[in-house]
């Protein structure tokens, strides 16, 4: 039976501090010590506190369950192996959502679902069965999503589905703060559009 809940589990990796020792990514300090980046106890506490919202954004940006589940799962591995680049005290979902973005776009440039390396871990997260959002969007709205341009889909999700700040949004997107107003609005007004032109239809 399908959880009624997201129910992360803890991520299980390699070690990156040696035998028994913590994981962590170590920044060089430039005074010769070592500054802790992301500790894996750390790093679990992100895949509790914003996995959830990450499989939204995919299962919003791919339309289906199992790839999104997958992607979000090679975020957090990209995430983790990258994690000598996080800056604690930083926006931690804008950088996840970062991470997510150039997953789905490698799954959209790749004609086959990757190879599982030998011997590398998954991450494992739990996942409801049904759509998190099956309250919120219905598949009228999925397809109406699917019908918007690429640059006003994605800027709405980051900021709707994604609960990124419109300017964390300019930020990652590397556009001006006034664009991302514009294309939330756009997008908000061509999906009322589209709505209501599939309510007449139906």
């Amino acid at each position: 039976m399908a959880p009624e809940r997201f129910i992360p589990r803890p991520v299980v990796l390699q070690r990156a501090g040696g035998a028994g020792g913590e994981a962590t990514g170590a920044l060089g300090d430039p005074k010769g010590g070592v500054t802790l980046a992301l500790s894996l106890a750390e790093f679990n506490r992100m895949v509790a506190d914003h996995g959830p919202t990450l499989y939204r954004m995919a299962y919003r940006m791919l339309g289906d369950r199992h790839e999104a589940e997958d992607l979000v799962q090679e975020a957090f591995r990209s995430a983790w192996k990258s994690r000598r680049l996080f800056r604690p005290g930083g926006g931690e979902r804008a950088w996840l959502a970062s991470i997510l973005r150039r997953r789905v776009a490698d799954h959209w440039r790749r004609p086959r679902p990757p190879i599982a390396l030998a011997g590398e871990k998954n991450i494992e997260i739990g996942y409801p069965g049904e759509d998190p959002l099956r309250d919120e969007f219905s598949d009228e709205m999925q397809h109406a999503l699917a019908r918007l341009p690429e640059d006003l889909r994605e800027t709405l999700l980051l900021v709707v589905v994604g609960e990124l700040t419109h300017q964390e949004a300019a930020d990652l997107l590397g556009i001006p703060l006034g664009t991302v107003l514009s294309r939330v609005s756009r997008a908000r007004s061509r999906l009322r559009e589209y709505l209501l032109a599939a309510s007449r239809e139906g």
